[in-house]
């Protein structure tokens, strides 16, 4: 039995894989914003309002695990956000957020957590093909676009990190994904979280350590291709 963290669980994708993990056997812990009465019926540990954006919750989150002496041999960095913007009329506030939830998020919670991963464990980033430097075909979504970019950097300037120790490192783009987050104009083109989920956990669970200095690729889970960066 596995034990699998992740962050944003209580909705859309990050619920759909705390759901998905539990129902094969895996020893789920769910980091929620808020809470989840939920995820907690289906007898899935709930860590609440753990908000990534905060060195003094993460740091919390991870010493409630070394006192339990837990180690976490898949961790999910799925909590995220997305704002509408255009150029012309742009919430720098907003912009600012989006940067500390999608790219210091990730990487505030992966450091924190180090010492509960151990060799043969994995860290998956959970980002967007809208991030993508060489697939960008229409510009807009500022905020959006550079803080998934941004995280795609730390997501690989991670896996280098983490490959030294023998840890497994993927970045992952869903797809199109029917949660909060969807635009209301791209709903009809958007996926279940559940089969967003099941894509995903597929995809992770193919990962294996690579070679310090090797570069990870970008997977668009669903149709199981590489994103250029």
């Amino acid at each position: 039995m596995s034990v699998v963290l992740v962050t944003g669980a209580d909705r859309g994708i990050g619920n759909a894989l705390c759901r998905a993990c539990h129902a094969r056997g895996d020893d789920v812990i769910a980091a929620c914003l808020g809470d989840s009465d939920e995820l907690r019926a289906l007898g899935i540990r709930v860590e609440p309002g753990v908000d990534v954006t905060s060195d003094e919750v993460v740091q919390g989150l991870a010493q409630r695990l070394a006192g339990a002496d837990t180690t976490i041999d898949l961790l999910i960095n799925n909590a995220g956000i997305a704002e509408r913007d255009a150029l012309g009329a742009l919430d720098y506030d907003a912009i600012r957020q989006q940067l500390e939830v999608n790219t210091l998020g990730p990487l505030r919670v992966t450091e924190a957590l180090l010492e509960r991963l151990k060799p043969g464990s994995t860290v998956a980033f959970i980002t967007s093909r809208i991030g993508s430097l060489g697939d960008n075909q229409s510009g807009g979504l500022y905020g959006y676009r550079i803080s998934k970019c941004a995280a795609n950097m730390v997501a690989v300037n991670l896996a280098h990190d983490l490959a030294k120790r023998g840890i497994a490192a993927v970045v992952l783009h869903p797809g199109m994904v029917a949660t909060a987050m969807t635009f209301d104009d791209e709903r009809h083109e958007a996926r279940p979280p559940e089969d967003a989920a099941a894509a995903l956990i597929e995809r992770i669970d193919r990962v294996e350590p690579t070679e310090p200095g090797a570069q990870p690729a970008f997977w668009h889970a669903p149709e199981r291709t590489i994103i250029p960066w």
